[in-house]
Protein backbone atom coordinates (compact mmCIF):
# COMPACT_ATOMS: atom_id res chain seq x y z
CA UNK A 1 0.00 0.00 0.00
CA UNK A 2 1.46 3.38 -0.92
CA UNK A 3 1.94 6.32 1.38
CA UNK A 4 -0.31 8.40 -0.91
CA UNK A 5 -3.20 5.99 -0.22
CA UNK A 6 -2.54 6.33 3.50
CA UNK A 7 -2.72 10.11 3.16
CA UNK A 8 -5.94 9.86 1.17
CA UNK A 9 -7.60 7.61 3.76
CA UNK A 10 -6.32 9.77 6.60
CA UNK A 11 -7.66 12.86 4.81
CA UNK A 12 -11.07 11.23 4.40
CA UNK A 13 -11.29 10.08 8.04
CA UNK A 14 -10.38 13.55 9.26
CA UNK A 15 -12.84 15.18 6.88
CA UNK A 16 -15.70 13.09 8.24
CA UNK A 17 -14.86 14.07 11.83
CA UNK A 18 -14.27 17.70 10.85
CA UNK A 19 -17.48 17.96 8.83
CA UNK A 20 -19.60 16.66 11.70
CA UNK A 21 -17.99 19.23 14.00
CA UNK A 22 -18.46 22.05 11.46
CA UNK A 23 -22.09 21.12 10.91
CA UNK A 24 -22.86 21.05 14.63
CA UNK A 25 -21.08 24.35 15.32
CA UNK A 26 -22.63 26.07 12.30
CA UNK A 27 -26.11 24.86 13.19
CA UNK A 28 -25.80 25.81 16.87
CA UNK A 29 -24.25 29.24 16.21
CA UNK A 30 -26.56 30.26 13.34
CA UNK A 31 -29.70 28.42 14.45
CA UNK A 32 -30.18 27.36 10.84
CA UNK A 33 -30.05 23.77 9.60
CA UNK A 34 -29.70 25.11 6.07
CA UNK A 35 -26.62 27.19 6.93
CA UNK A 36 -25.15 24.27 8.88
CA UNK A 37 -25.55 21.92 5.91
CA UNK A 38 -24.30 24.47 3.37
CA UNK A 39 -21.21 25.45 5.37
CA UNK A 40 -20.27 21.88 6.29
CA UNK A 41 -20.95 20.62 2.75
CA UNK A 42 -18.69 23.18 1.11
CA UNK A 43 -16.11 22.66 3.85
CA UNK A 44 -16.08 18.92 3.24
CA UNK A 45 -14.90 19.17 -0.35
CA UNK A 46 -12.60 22.16 -0.06
CA UNK A 47 -10.85 20.85 3.04
CA UNK A 48 -10.54 17.30 1.75
CA UNK A 49 -8.38 18.75 -1.00
CA UNK A 50 -6.48 21.12 1.31
CA UNK A 51 -5.88 18.47 3.98
CA UNK A 52 -4.46 15.98 1.48
CA UNK A 53 -1.83 18.51 0.37
CA UNK A 54 -1.14 19.58 3.96
CA UNK A 55 -0.49 15.93 4.79
CA UNK A 56 1.80 15.47 1.77
CA UNK A 57 3.82 18.57 2.70
CA UNK A 58 4.18 17.43 6.32
CA UNK A 59 5.34 14.00 5.15
CA UNK A 60 8.41 15.75 3.72
CA UNK A 61 9.08 17.57 6.99
CA UNK A 62 12.33 16.94 8.82
CA UNK A 63 10.68 17.23 12.26
CA UNK A 64 10.93 13.73 13.75
CA UNK A 65 10.01 14.30 17.39
CA UNK A 66 6.49 12.86 17.63
CA UNK A 67 5.01 15.34 20.09
CA UNK A 68 6.49 18.42 18.40
CA UNK A 69 5.44 17.14 15.00
CA UNK A 70 1.83 16.49 16.07
CA UNK A 71 1.66 19.85 17.81
CA UNK A 72 3.08 21.82 14.85
CA UNK A 73 0.84 19.96 12.41
CA UNK A 74 -2.14 20.70 14.63
CA UNK A 75 -1.43 24.45 14.63
CA UNK A 76 -0.58 24.71 10.92
CA UNK A 77 -3.68 22.80 9.88
CA UNK A 78 -5.91 24.66 12.29
CA UNK A 79 -4.78 28.05 10.98
CA UNK A 80 -5.52 27.01 7.40
CA UNK A 81 -8.73 25.15 8.29
CA UNK A 82 -10.26 27.83 10.54
CA UNK A 83 -9.51 30.59 8.05
CA UNK A 84 -11.20 28.55 5.31
CA UNK A 85 -14.27 27.92 7.48
CA UNK A 86 -14.46 31.58 8.48
CA UNK A 87 -14.53 32.64 4.82
CA UNK A 88 -17.02 29.92 3.82
CA UNK A 89 -19.37 30.75 6.73
CA UNK A 90 -19.17 34.45 5.94
CA UNK A 91 -20.01 33.84 2.27
CA UNK A 92 -22.82 31.35 3.00
CA UNK A 93 -24.50 33.43 5.72
CA UNK A 94 -23.64 36.84 4.30
CA UNK A 95 -22.73 37.80 7.86
CA UNK A 96 -19.06 38.40 8.76
CA UNK A 97 -19.83 38.07 12.48
CA UNK A 98 -21.29 34.58 11.97
CA UNK A 99 -18.16 33.62 10.03
CA UNK A 100 -15.90 34.87 12.81
CA UNK A 101 -17.93 33.13 15.54
CA UNK A 102 -17.89 29.79 13.75
CA UNK A 103 -14.19 30.13 12.86
CA UNK A 104 -13.26 31.07 16.43
CA UNK A 105 -15.18 28.28 18.18
CA UNK A 106 -14.05 25.78 15.57
CA UNK A 107 -10.43 26.65 16.30
CA UNK A 108 -10.72 25.20 19.79
CA UNK A 109 -12.87 22.15 19.05
CA UNK A 110 -10.94 21.15 15.96
CA UNK A 111 -7.51 21.47 17.60
CA UNK A 112 -8.55 18.96 20.23
CA UNK A 113 -10.12 16.63 17.66
CA UNK A 114 -7.18 16.96 15.24
CA UNK A 115 -4.55 16.20 17.88
CA UNK A 116 -6.47 13.05 18.87
CA UNK A 117 -6.80 12.10 15.18
CA UNK A 118 -3.03 12.50 14.67
CA UNK A 119 -2.29 10.34 17.71
CA UNK A 120 -4.68 7.65 16.47
CA UNK A 121 -3.14 7.59 12.97
CA UNK A 122 0.35 7.45 14.44
CA UNK A 123 -0.56 4.06 15.90
CA UNK A 124 -1.83 2.73 12.56
CA UNK A 125 0.77 1.31 10.18
CA UNK A 126 -1.54 1.21 7.14
CA UNK A 127 0.37 2.36 4.05
CA UNK A 128 3.75 2.48 5.75
CA UNK A 129 6.50 0.13 4.67
CA UNK A 130 8.06 0.46 8.09
CA UNK A 131 8.64 3.20 10.56
CA UNK A 132 12.15 4.63 10.36
CA UNK A 133 12.28 5.22 14.10
CA UNK A 134 10.01 5.43 17.11
CA UNK A 135 9.90 9.22 16.73
CA UNK A 136 8.45 9.42 13.17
Amino acid sequence: MSIAKRHLLKSLSWRIIGTIDTFLLSYILTGSMSFGLSISGFDFFSKLFLYYFHERIWFLSKIRNVNKRHLFKTFSWRALGSFTTLIVAWIVTGNPLAGFKIGLVETLTKMILYYAHEKMWYRISFGLIERKSKDV
